[in-house]
């Protein structure tokens, strides 16, 4: 019988001098015989073990075997040694593990990083955080914790020894609460410069840096000395996607005095996280200064409404028509949501608060559990489900949590409001029940902290891949990554999404690192193909300027008509935020900040918000 009818060969490094051999030596192998020793060796323990240790995972592992399978049962010729192998196991002279040699040799040639394994293992390794900040830890830092509810003061005592230092840091969860620091800090003749993501301010005419400075957590630097800083909403240091930021602010920023500002719930596992660190906690506990009342009554219709109340939502749908229904009963009412532009959430926030204005009612979603202080009599949730991201990246719909519920409830009868006692209920009787039972269960306390890849790390990574996309230099880091009990690994869907969109655009690896860090909303369409756009002409050396940006928006604009233009300006601002973000980053390709800045502006005034 002949090689070609009696055997399937490949040989992989190309040479055919030799695939016969391994047929003229041998018996002919039966494919069904084949594929059942092949998925023993799949379902052994022992080759998923050795796989491990060689740098698959299970998912690698998966992978790598199904290439394995398919060239071994679909070449036309195999290597003389793997059909002698292969032969001896279907005859009881051999044992499946002796594959492996040949299972991962093949899965070095589609997995290249398998090579390089102990340098990648080296530069993902995350089990010791504290040691990246070297300035911090040269300095033997004071750290307390002003721990309490809402509306109990500790934000207030902890900015009060902020504005008595010499120099210090505010870092915040929202661009409104650092402007809002940063308004308190000038007004209180202590001068200090304001930095977002978007947005650089310094008093100084002439562009000194004050020793004071408010930002928003991300833009924290851990590198300019300073006597005290003030991390704001540490629980969020437990955030999927964005828990890294706080993590890097608490480690990282080289302060003599560190106040940290949270709830209850974060308090033993700070203490433990600073444990790591080699500094102590003194933790200064705050009760609320006005009481809030669960009422025994549900709203039931908007005919109900007083001055002072809130309906809270949970989706945009739901503010338009929740807020639609309230100014047909010819009542005017404020709005507030998470995608409005900080300055509209302001506006809407001043028309709700003054006196003398007419608007006495309030719509928002839980945008205003952090950052606006607002006189609120009565928090009314129009519902209790709120959309949220499963571990695997899909939409779910929850109730909302403890943490949530009580942050949201503590807007009411806020003690520097007219209101000094708070009530909270919900639209439905149905929905009451259940919102008691959700205040009166515990706080689920904090377990671990966020981290992310930095530039430099996935560089490295580069640096031993150069084939890789930068989407697969993320996942092979995630993948290869070690960290402790203390600690786990953002989600990086986002960036991943960005990387995947822009892998086409010719970009170096830095710059393209930098566009997919971008705070961009995925659901936004016209936002992502504006990214898009910006990354092209960015990668074709050609300038960013207003008038660019004004043709690709079709400013200007006419007053939204209907719901669905008032979207689109909003997703025009995010592009226009999103231009002033790059040019923080690019400052010598995205060249009209001030421009944009003022366009920004007159956009507000055109949404009628």
């Amino acid at each position: 019988m002949s090689a070609s009818r009696s055997a399937w060969m490949l040989n992989p490094e190309g040479s055919g001098a030799g695939d016969d051999v391994g047929a003229e030596l041998t018996r002919s192998l039966d494919k069904s015989e084949v594929l059942n020793k092949l998925n023993m060796f799949y379902k052994r323990k022992e080759m998923q073990r050795l796989g491990a240790e060689n740098g698959l995972d299970a998912h690698l592992f998966h992978q790598a075997f199904v290439s394995f399978r398919k060239y071994i049962l679909e070449s036309q010729s195999l290597s003389a040694d793997v059909h002698i192998i292969l032969n001896d196991i279907c005859c009881g002279a051999g044992h499946v593990d002796d594959l492996f040699p040949f299972f991962l040799n093949h899965a070095k040639q589609i997995f290249p990083m398998l090579d390089c394994m102990d340098d990648l293992r080296k530069i993902s390794d995350l089990r010791w955080p504290p040691n990246w900040y070297p300035e911090a830890r040269a300095i033997q830092r004071k750290i307390v914790f002003h721990a309490g509810p809402t509306n109990s003061g500790k934000t207030y005592h902890a900015i009060q020894r902020y504005l008595s230092a010499k120099s210090g840091i505010y870092c915040g969860p929202l661009k409104l609460l650092a402007h809002e620091i940063f308004r308190k800090c000038n007004d209180a003749n202590v001068p200090c410069d304001l930095v977002t993501g978007e947005e650089r301010v310094c008093v100084d005419p002439e562009g000194k840096q004050a020793a004071h400075v408010a930002c928003t957590i991300e833009m924290c630097s851990v590198n300019i000395p300073c006597e005290v800083a003030v991390i704001d909403e540490i629980q969020m240091i437990r955030d999927p996607a964005r828990g890294w930021a706080w993590t890097r602010a608490l480690l990282g920023i080289p302060a003599t005095e560190i106040h940290i500002c949270g709830e209850d719930a974060a308090i033993n596992f700070i203490t433990e996280l600073m444990y790591t660190t080699g500094e102590e906690v003194e933790v200064r506990n705050y009760k609320r200064l006005t009481p809030v009342t669960v009422l025994d009554y549900a709203l039931e219709s908007l005919n109900n409404l007083r001055p002072g109340d809130c309906i809270v939502c949970f989706s945009k749908a739901d503010i338009y028509s929740v807020s639609r229904q309230i100014e047909a009963q010819g009542l005017e009412c404020a709005v507030i949501y998470g995608s409005l532009p900080p300055g509209t959430k302001l506006a809407q926030a001043k028309k709700f608060n003054d006196p003398d204005d007419p608007c006495k009612i309030l719509v928002a979603t839980d945008a205003i559990g952090m950052g606006l202080n607002l006189s609120i009599k009565r928090i009314i949730f129009n519902s209790l489900v709120k959309p949220s991201i499963s571990e695997k990246g899909e939409k779910e719909m929850q109730a909302i949590t403890t943490s949530q519920a009580l942050q949201i409830s503590g807007r009411a009868g806020r003690f520097s409001s007219v209101f000094k006692e708070g009530e909270v209920t919900t639209m439905h009787w149905d929905d009451l029940r259940l919102l008691k039972e959700i205040l009166n269960r515990p706080v689920d306390p904090i377990q671990a902290a966020g981290l992310h890849p930095t530039a430099e790390q996935i560089e490295l990574f580069a640096y031993h891949l150069p084939d890789a996309t930068l989407s697969n230099l993320i996942d092979i880091f995630v993948s290869l990554s070690q960290v402790d009990g203390l600690y786990f690994v953002c989600n990086i869907d986002d960036f991943k999404f960005v990387a995947d969109m822009i892998q086409h655009i010719p970009l170096n690896l830095r710059a393209r690192y930098v566009f997919c860090t971008a705070p961009i909303n995925r659901k936004q369409p016209f936002v992502c193909t504006s990214l898009l756009k910006f990354a092209r002409q960015f990668s074709r050396n050609k300038p960013l300027t207003s008038d660019w940006l004004c043709k690709h928006t079709k400013w200007p604009f006419t007053p939204p008509g209907n719901i669905r233009e008032l979207v689109h300006l909003e997703s025009v601002h995010d592009v226009f935020d999103l231009y002033l973000w790059l040019s923080y980053r690019f400052m010598d390709m995205f060249l009209d900040i001030d421009k944009i800045t003022l366009l920004g502006k007159r956009l507000k005034l055109t949404t009628g918000y």
